[in-house]
């Protein structure tokens, strides 16, 4: 048998736009949760909502369209 060596694929990296506006965006969601948050409790629920802000934008957006 013999072997033959196969190329290696080539990898592009690109973007990261993405991340940079999911950050801002989480930095902005907790400002948002925390500033209305006036117990311990909802002061850690502000901190798991200000991770997952995408999923609230989408489902208030969706039930924005569903209005109309």
């Amino acid at each position: 048998m013999t072997t033959q060596e196969q190329p290696k694929p080539t990898v592009v990296h690109s973007g990261g736009g993405a991340d940079a506006v999911y950050g801002i965006g989480m930095i902005g969601a907790w400002v948002y949760y925390f500033k209305r948050a006036e117990t311990n409790e909802a002061r850690v629920k502000a901190f798991f909502k200000g991770l997952v802000w995408p999923a609230f934008v989408v489902y208030d957006l969706l039930a924005l369209l569903e209005k109309k």
